[in-house]
């Protein structure tokens, strides 16, 4: 009996390695289109100057405990408003959800929002947008705070990757208009995962 556990044990072992192995390939394979996308001149939102000795962005270590599920809460019937940004522009928002989750042993929820001007774009009618900031702003990280993208799940549940986080354009070129993170965004913890600061 003790032997059989003994090789369920293993057996599940090995598949949650194998697991992580392939999503620190994804979490790899999408760093490096981001990179691509920062050095193309056309796309990337750098300064010239910037862009000329630009290799790739500084990425904290893959850490999966930063990828975690979320209980996802709807909040229907929001009412729609001006999200302020570091420009005059007032792009409409609605809050779309509440996320719950739990870090280190702590729970914390976030808000995110849903671009009323995308949703008739079919490519993102489902995206959502996750604003937030940290006690690594401004040391580590953008002193502005990051943004995660998400897409509207199905379900009740979702899957926050912080390993994804990325910096506004505007913390690499004052030209850009970005979306100011919302007090209620604000988490108590270092997050210690995705873009640092540039």
């Amino acid at each position: 009996m003790k032997f059989v556990v003994f090789s369920l044990f293993l057996v599940i072992f090995d598949l949650c390695i194998a697991q992580e192995k392939e999503y620190l390939a994804e979490l790899q394979q999408h760093r490096k289109a981001i990179d691509l996308k920062f050095a193309d001149e056309e796309e990337s939102p750098l300064e010239e100057n910037d862009l000329r000795d630009f290799k790739n962005l500084d990425y904290f270590e893959a850490d999966p405990k930063f990828r975690l599920k979320a209980k996802f809460v709807r909040t229907p019937n929001t009412p729609l408003f001006a999200m302020p940004t570091t420009t005059l522009r007032l792009p409409l928002y609605r809050k779309y959800a509440e996320i719950y989750f739990s870090l280190n042993g702590k729970k914390y929820k976030l808000d995110c929002y849903q671009n009323q001007e995308l949703i008739s774009d079919p490519e993102y009618h489902d995206y959502l947008f996750l604003p937030f900031t940290d006690l690594t702003n401004g040391e580590t990280t953008y002193s502005g705070g990051r943004y995660l993208d998400l897409r509207i799940p199905e379900g009740d549940s979702i899957i926050l990757d912080f390993n994804k986080t990325y910096n506004p354009y505007c913390a690499y070129n004052g030209e850009y208009s970005c979306p100011v993170v919302p007090n209620e965004n604000h988490l108590e913890i270092p997050v210690a995962a995705g873009v640092k600061k540039f």
